[in-house]
């Protein structure tokens, strides 16, 4: 039976080179995202917008078509929403949790029949490092991966009488089109908050532009793919596992502190 791997968000970043770094690998691929890649793919591809719960449900359908196993489903779509909390909107806001929170909890929860069929089903959620430490002005992406952190847990510890192991990567900064593809806030500046949001947003692009390479975070992925016992969260990249130990080992008035330094 050949190892079948689900990976949504594939049309892009770390979700489109996991996908082409498993197939390299001899693993069956199927791709899923709300649009097709630019480049003809040589896997199966399922179009489904994670925001929608009747396109889940209707792509579910096809996955089941495709194929009688998932061995491993990596949820890695998300969207990045930016902006003063005081100015995001109510739809902006139901927008990014809609995508990055409950569109991932209902596809897993579909897929999970399939999972269970698989000799040591697994999957592997793509957190972030900003879920551990809030970072302003994109406070509900932050909140997003942070209950994805949550979530993995939960799940992790519900399916291991099946036999599923469940994971979330947290990567840093990384160098992907998810900067250009960001949601920019209506109110970049103005006279409460002066240029701190566009000053804030600046160095988030900045530093992500000079980020690690998406294929740090697929050689973690295949890692623990290849594992058999997962750990709960993993960190990519040394500093980025420096930075989060710190953050629970400071003072938290220190932590905010340097980030407000550097974000706020």
């Amino acid at each position: 039976m050949s190892k079948v791997i689900l990976i949504s968000g594939a049309s892009s970043g770390i979700g489109k080179e996991t996908a082409l770094s498993m197939l390299a690998k001899g693993y069956e691929v199927i791709g899923l995202s709300r649009s097709y890649p630019k480049e003809k793919q040589e896997y199966p591809y399922v179009l489904c917008d994670l925001g929608k719960p009747d396109d889940i449900d209707r792509a579910v359908e096809e996955i089941y078509a495709l194929t009688d196993h998932i061995d491993v489903l990596v949820n890695c779509a998300g969207i990045g929403i930016s902006g003063a909390l005081e100015h995001n909107t109510y739809e902006e806001a139901n927008k990014i949790m809609q995508v990055n929170v409950l569109g991932q909890f209902y596809i897993t929860k579909k897929l999970i029949p399939l999972i269970r069929k698989a000799e040591h089903g697994k999957i592997i959620n793509i957190g972030s490092v900003a879920g551990e430490l809030t970072i302003p002005f994109q406070t509900f992406y932050s909140m997003s991966k942070a209950a994805m952190h949550r979530f993995t847990e939960g799940l992790r510890i519900e399916l291991k009488p099946f036999g599923i192991g469940v994971s979330a990567v947290l990567p840093g900064d990384t160098k992907t089109g998810f900067t250009a593809n960001r949601y920019q806030p209506q109110v970049v500046e103005d006279d409460l908050y002066k240029d701190r949001i566009k000053r804030s947003i600046q160095k988030m692009e900045q530093d992500e532009q000079n980020g690690m390479s998406p294929m740090s975070v697929v050689k973690v992925i295949d890692k623990l793919i290849k594992r058999k016992n997962m750990p709960i969260l993993v960190t990519v990249g040394f500093s980025y596992k420096a930075l989060v130990l710190l953050s629970r080992i400071l003072p938290k008035r220190l932590v905010y502190w340097i980030i407000t330094k550097m974000y706020g």
